[in-house]
């Protein structure tokens, strides 16, 4: 059975940078999507790349100061997050095994989840 687990969250600074990774146990190639949800909001598309990496997508929010990034021989794919902002605290977690690859940033489109990991940004 394919598991993800996310790790690298932690508190961090305005301006500051994190980086997230998302394991994954047992092979799977397929779009890798990470996503957020803060305290009493909706879930959020933040980033996702293709299975092979050489398409990445993310959200108008993060576009320049986010990347996704991956490395298929590790089976992880990275989240680098840098010019943080308090707006960025969220749990974030990772999702894969995605039915429609152009739907990438439509949540209920991913069949595995990660636990998510705590960003948390100080102003």
């Amino acid at each position: 059975q394919v598991q993800l687990v996310e790790s690298g969250g932690g508190l961090a600074q305005a301006g500051g940078s994190l980086r997230l990774s998302c394991a994954r146990s047992g092979r799977l190639f397929t779009t890798v999507g990470w996503f957020r949800q803060a305290p009493g909001k909706e879930r959020e598309f933040v980033a996702a790349i293709s299975a092979n990496g050489d398409r990445t997508y993310y959200a108008d929010s993060v576009k320049g100061r986010f990347t996704i990034s991956r490395d298929n021989a590790k089976n992880t794919v990275y989240l680098q997050m840098n010019n943080l902002k308090p707006d960025d605290t969220a749990v974030y977690l990772c999702a894969a095994n995605v039915r429609n690859s152009t739907r990438y940033y439509l949540s209920g489109g991913y069949g595995i989840w990660g636990q998510g990991t705590q960003v948390t940004v100080s102003s």
